[in-house]
């Protein structure tokens, strides 16, 4: 591999007089930069993905492909060092769900009806052939991160046998009551999808993060959105964003509703798995704070009575990460690097 330039990258690419600002970055090892003053005085966002420290932007430019294919508003690919982990992106701008519904409160029911039928149009199209699935034995190891990183951090560590038994008993759910068939791109929430209200259609939805991507359950995406881990989606708004859904894909509503809350349980127990790794191993504390809304989530889909069984194994083993359970994490958490 040629040593890493980020400026050799970007005059190549015919913007090396932009200038440049950094971005704020996710819990990978990417970061970001957004480029003004570019050919034509156009504005553009580099990532910057070590692949020394595991970063790889080929399963990002596949998937941005895919979607672009399907008109749906992914990042267009300006330019791209793969080897060196460059590329440059088109900006899709600053305007995040996230950020829009705060100021303009009476818009949150049509960006979420817009993600919504987004994810029932992608479901109606093959997953690319690329990607590996996102089956019942990778989703009960990763819903086992909790025996793993948080009650080690707790300086609980799990009673013998108690993982090997939640795993065999989430695995035989998700394996009979989720099996892949669709693309999912795993990071489905208002942080990473942006307003573009120029554009028509699903197009107004920007994504970002889908680097991800897996063949996976119609209901993963969706969960994602609804039970999100940075902010309150109101239950009322959480209940017609399902039954839109339902009504738009044709699924078999309680066949549906059972998979929802299941894969909600297994998202928000690998959440809570990755928040307290990101503490204890990445000495990233800035996480421990959502805990307690993705519990709230875990009950809630635990409370379907198809799972009153992983309720009771939840309940026995892992206790609820309450304001003080965080803090005692937050001291154990590792300096940076």
């Amino acid at each position: 591999m040629a040593e890493r330039n980020a400026d050799a990258f970007l005059s190549g690419a015919g913007w090396g007089a932009a200038q440049r600002a950094p971005l704020a970055g996710d819990a990978s090892n990417r970061r970001y930069e957004r480029l003004t003053g570019g050919p034509d005085g156009a504005g553009a966002v580099l990532m910057d993905a070590p692949p020394q420290r595991g970063e790889d932007v080929r399963p990002f430019t596949a998937i941005a492909r895919h979607l672009s294919g399907l008109g749906l508003s992914a990042p267009a690919i300006l330019a791209e060092d793969a080897e060196n982990g460059f590329l440059l992106l088109e900006d899709l701008g600053d305007a995040l769900f996230a950020r829009v519904i705060p100021r303009h409160p009476a818009l949150e029911p049509t960006l979420y009806a817009a993600a919504v039928d987004l994810l029932a149009d992608l479901h109606r199209a093959p997953p690319p052939g690329i990607l590996p699935a996102y089956d019942a034995d990778l989703m009960a190891d990763l819903a086992c991160l909790p025996f793993d990183w948080y009650l080690p951090a707790l300086g609980r560590p799990a009673p013998a046998g108690a993982k090997q038994a939640f795993a065999a008993a989430i695995r035989a759910q998700l394996a009979r009551h989720a099996p892949p068939s669709v693309l999912v791109l795993r990071d489905y929430h208002a942080e990473n999808l942006i307003w573009l209200p120029s554009r028509t259609g699903t197009a107004r939805v920007g994504l970002l993060d889908f680097q991800d991507a897996m063949v996976g359950h119609p209901a993963y995406d969706l969960v994602s959105l609804l039970e999100d881990a940075r902010r309150d989606v109101p239950p009322p708004l959480q209940a017609h964003m399902l039954d839109r859904y339902i009504a738009a894909s044709g699924a078999d509503a309680g066949a549906f509703r059972r998979a929802y809350a299941l894969l909600g349980a297994q998202r928000n127990l690998r959440i809570l798995g990755v928040f307290a790794r990101l503490c204890l191993r990445d000495g990233k504390p800035s996480y421990l704070p959502l805990m307690p809304r993705v519990w709230g989530h875990l009950m809630h889909d635990l409370s379907h009575p198809a799972l009153a069984g992983l309720r009771s194994l939840v309940l026995r083993h892992l206790p609820e990460p309450t304001p003080a359970l965080c803090h005692r994490i937050a001291r154990r958490c590792s300096p940076r690097p």
